[in-house]
């Protein structure tokens, strides 16, 4: 009787279930518009400039902070790097040196990659507008941050110390499917009041909006978006409008103007 010898190689997560999300990205290719479109003028040693994005992505989808924590939880789990199609990790500090390598050119490549996978994979870009209202919400986001951080300023941050430096993340969500569509960083001195025409457009352009779309699509802004030439230029692009306007004395005016007011029921 010949003797069978079989080699079994069992490995173990405590990420399971991020595990799985990578098995399944591998699966329907969600990366492969980054790997189209981004390209980062860094040379290949052990691991492509793409491979270091991939750890990088990875990392922070596992709760990191920071990227000197890819070595404490990405490449001391070697089943996690198997589940999004890695055979091994690259040090913290050569993913540092090729997002240093990045530039403005290598974001707009990015953003262009992200519409192309939000387009494919999102039920916000699928939506049927004569069903019903596309809703769209805007806002920023305060992220305290370091001096040495791109675009740290002063401004104010909720719940923290006054003087703070940071950066203001804005986003527009598709609020009906809780999707973000399209997300910038701006200065931490910003107010929506300067970036709302900024991140709409980019929403816009994401969802491929034609007028008749954007007659049917509703963007919810709180006060700081809410300054007359806000207000006017969303009107202009086809959009309803809810929101507050920047100025109590202003509405009050407004409110005056009304000469035969309609209840809302």
């Amino acid at each position: 009787m010949n003797e069978c010898l079989t080699e079994t190689t069992c490995h173990f997560t405590p990420a399971a279930s991020l595990a799985a999300l990578g098995v399944v990205l591998e699966q329907r290719k969600g990366f492969e518009p980054i790997r189209a479109h981004v390209r980062i003028e860094q040379k290949t040693v052990k691991h492509t400039p793409l491979d270091k994005l991939s750890d990088c992505f990875i990392t922070r989808f596992s709760g990191a902070h920071g990227l000197v924590q890819i070595n404490t939880l990405l490449r001391a789990d070697p089943s996690l790097q198997r589940a999004f199609g890695r055979k091994r990790c690259a040090e913290q500090s050569v993913v540092q040196q090729t997002l240093d390598a990045c530039t403005p050119t290598q974001v707009a490549q990015m953003e262009y990659a992200m519409d192309e996978i939000y387009r494919t994979h999102s039920c916000g870009f699928r939506h049927d507008y004569q069903a019903d209202w596309q809703i769209l919400d805007g806002d920023l986001c305060g992220w305290p941050c370091g001096k040495k951080a791109a675009f740290a300023t002063k401004g104010y941050f909720a719940h923290t110390a006054r003087n703070r430096r940071g950066r203001q993340l804005g986003r527009v969500l598709a609020t009906r499917y809780e999707e973000v569509i399209v997300d910038r960083l701006f200065p931490g001195n910003c107010q929506l009041n300067a970036t709302l025409q900024t991140l709409v457009s980019a929403a816009q352009n994401t969802l491929q909006l034609a007028s008749s779309q954007r007659q049917r699509t509703l963007v919810r802004i709180d006060a700081g978006g809410g300054s007359a030439p806000n207000l006017n230029w969303l009107l202009e692009q086809g959009y309803e409008i809810l929101g507050k306007a920047c100025s109590g004395q202003q509405s009050r005016l407004l409110a005056r103007s009304v000469l035969h007011p309609i209840t809302d029921t």
